[in-house]
């Protein structure tokens, strides 16, 4: 494997790095109705407010999930999508309507607008099976666990990502999600939470993301820097290999995350992305903050 070459960051793209945070918040997910209001970067472009106003919906299944979205009067009807239990490729299939664009294995949000989904009871458990945002705008996604997406071998989601947004995405905050994976590249996952062709104005803020090779990025290539105004703000990281995140481009916030064994690299902004970094804390961890990979 590849060995990082880093490159120390000026003043003007990470500032107030803290080694050994005191204090520094650590998330708790749990499963409850959605609370509090987005923060950061998802405040911005008018706000993130999902599904606030509308329907309440319990879903059970991830065809119970597009149903919902396929029975509003329109794509951009507000909507608030209560899920509970396991969600995985026997119990998600395509629906069809004009308010959706839906496909079968996977949690399609493609074309839509003003929605919320949160897991509420026991907890929501999204097992092998990815949510994808795409073309979309006003979304939140609260109290889920998104474990195990892969790419490659069987069955696969996504694109092997557990949370992945693409092609004109605006406005979501995910808040209090556990992504999760068994592995890296090689055993057929990719990213945990991904940004890429513009896609702006995002909070992802009380999480854990652990257990996978990479913990995700925005920009899909040194040349896709359409994306950016994303806030990282009290999560956990840990046993991940890099990528926390990775920016290629882009304009970020990232502060009050805990990192633990990061084996390769951890935040990692290049290709003109700037990062105002603070307040971190990190632990047994390998290159946590420069420029990697690139020249």
């Amino acid at each position: 494997m590849r060995r990082p070459v880093a490159t120390r960051l000026p003043v003007a793209v990470a500032t107030a790095v803290t080694a050994a945070a005191i204090g520094v918040a650590l998330p708790t997910p749990q499963a409850s109705a959605a609370v509090g209001s987005a923060t950061g970067y998802a405040t911005q472009n008018g706000g993130t407010t999902g599904g606030a106003g509308g329907q309440t919906v319990r879903a059970t299944t991830g065809t119970a999930i597009h149903a919902a979205l396929c029975g509003r009067a329109a794509s951009s009807t507000p909507i608030i999508i209560e899920v509970e239990g396991t969600i995985n490729h026997g119990n998600t299939a395509k629906v069809s309507g004009a308010s959706c664009n839906t496909a079968a294995g996977v949690i399609e949000l493609k074309q839509i607008s003003n929605v919320t989904i949160v897991g509420v009871g026991a907890g929501a458990v999204f097992d092998q099976l990815g949510i994808h945002i795409r073309e979309s705008s006003n979304i939140i996604i609260q109290n889920v666990t998104v474990r195990n997406v892969k790419k490659s071998g069987s069955p696969t989601s996504n694109g092997g990502d557990a949370i992945g947004m693409e092609s004109t995405v605006r406005n979501v905050w995910v808040d209090h999600v556990s992504l999760e994976a068994s592995g890296g590249e090689s055993e057929g996952f990719d990213g945990l939470f991904d940004m890429k062709d513009n896609t702006q104005y995002v909070t992802l803020s009380y999480s854990t993301l652990r257990n996978s090779g990479r913990g995700g990025l925005i920009g899909s290539s040194e040349s896709d820097r359409t994306n950016g105004f994303v806030t990282f703000h009290h999560n956990l990281y840990e046993n991940i290999d890099s990528r926390t995140p990775l920016l290629r481009g882009g304009i970020a916030h990232i502060y009050n995350n805990s990192y633990v064994s990061l084996h390769e690299s951890g935040i990692n902004s290049r290709a003109g992305a700037r990062a105002k970094v603070e307040n971190n804390y990190f632990k047994n961890s390998k290159d946590v903050l420069g420029t990697f990979y690139t020249s």
